[in-house]
This record gives C-alpha cells, structure tokens and sequence, in this order.
C-alpha cells in the first residue's frame, strides 16, 4: 500500500480489509459475506479485465454507493481523492479488498497484464448517484 497525503485531513478510504484465505493443496479459496467482511449489503457485482496498457478507468465519483475493490487477478493501481486528501493504492492481492465510500473520487489504472478488478457495489447502477465532472465533485465536497 502507497499511501501519499500530508495534509491534517483524516483518511480517503475507509480501510484496507483482509478477507477469509482457506489455503488447500487444490488451491486456495477467499470469500465475501454481507455483514461478516463488508459493511454493506452487495447489491451488484462486476469486474473490469482486458484494460489495456496505459488506460484508465473510473474517473468518477459516488454521492451514495460503498464499494470493495478487490485484485482477483494480476494488480492495478487506485487512486483516491476525497477532495482534500489524495492517497494511492497498488492491491496485487485476491484475498485484501479496499473499501471506497460515498465522496471519493477514484481513478483505477497501472493495470499489469491479466489484471482483473472486482467490485462488489451496495447499490445497483444508477446515473444520478454519479459525479462525472471533477470541478462539480470538488464543489459538492467542499
């Protein structure tokens, strides 16, 4: 974890979660249960893959939705900016999620190859909880 803020303000992002790893000589196995590992009921599931070199993902905002992000495959980059704190996180690990709140700006990109991201959503899609422009989500946060 990169962490990079030098201001008074309190964390971007709620927390880094360890999540439950069953190790087997088949394989390993790591899961998520509503209310046990995340604090919210998961409402919709994707997953971003194939992201090409140099490419970036998200680029938005949240008025209302939490979220885990979690590196099921490979390894990315997140980076996180409550409009008065930004931080940076590389997650490379299947079994630590990344908790993201409501009022974070997020931009996901350093992609390796095979990289896939998992999100786990507390809502299902809605436009209207989106911040899309940068200067309003400044605005709204401050």
């Amino acid at each position: 974890m990169n962490i990079q803020a030098t201001d008074g303000h309190s964390s971007v992002t709620d927390r880094l979660i360890q999540l439950p790893k069953i190790r087997d000589s088949r394989g390993n196995l790591t899961f998520v249960q509503n209310d046990d590992h995340i604090p919210f009921d998961i409402k919709r599931v994707y997953y971003l893959y194939d992201v090409p070199s140099g490419a970036e993902r998200a680029g938005h905002a949240h008025k209302e939705l939490h979220q885990l992000v979690i590196a099921v495959s490979g390894s990315f980059s997140i980076s996180l900016d409550n409009g008065y704190r930004k931080e940076t996180y590389f997650l490379n690990s299947p079994d630590t999620g990344l908790l993201v709140g409501p009022g974070v700006w997020r931009v996901i990109n350093d992609f390796s190859s095979g990289g896939v991201c998992l999100v786990l959503a507390s809502m299902e899609y809605d436009e209207s909880d989106y911040y899309r422009d940068y200067g309003q989500f400044l605005q709204s946060v401050r």
